[in-house]
């Protein structure tokens, strides 16, 4: 039987970090991190362009790992802030695509609920779930930059809600 993969994902519209973890029987390993940089090295404005660049990493990592899921952090909005979370759902739609076109199921959760699971609190610092993740996934180092950490942090998060899941379901 293949491992299982989960791929964790951090949208942004300039900077996404994804990290793919592998299910094994001694726990979850990572077998690649990093960001997509949604203007391919150049300075850009045009966001037709940015999400463009997203969509082929986005697609380049699904067709190289190919995780049985993907999981994403939920849409934030801030009132005050309300151009950050519409600029958010392009990437966070371009990225919706690509789990669908290569018919990858997606979970999402509420960025709470990610550290709640991880640390034990909701409200943990971005610290705190830096320094959870480096424990939990034996890295020689703490996981940068923040969108690799977090991408990280939600397929951590996923891998735990599975796993608790599958055992209440066998249980009973």
């Amino acid at each position: 039987m293949n491992p299982s993969r989960i791929l964790g994902v951090d949208p942004g519209l300039r900077v996404t970090g994804y990290a793919v973890l592998e299910t094994r029987p001694g726990g979850p390993f990572v077998c690649e991190a990093g960001i997509v940089k949604s203007s391919q090295g150049k300075a850009t404005t045009d966001v037709a362009i940015r999400i463009r660049c997203l969509y082929d990493g986005i697609v380049e990592v699904l067709d190289q790992y190919e995780p049985q899921v993907m999981v994403v952090e939920q849409l934030f909005a801030h009132y005050a802030h309300p151009r950050t979370a519409i600029l958010m759902a392009h990437a966070r739609g371009v990225i919706l695509l690509a789990a669908a076109q290569r018919e990858v199921p997606v979970v999402n959760y509420a960025a709470s609920r990610v550290k709640k699971t991880i640390t034990g609190h909701g409200r943990a610092s971005k610290e705190q779930v830096q320094f959870t993740i480096l424990r939990e996934l034996n890295l020689p180092r703490l996981p940068e930059p923040d969108d690799v950490a977090d991408a990280l942090a939600i397929a951590l998060c996923h891998y735990h809600t599975g796993k608790k899941l599958t055992e209440r379901g066998s249980t009973t």
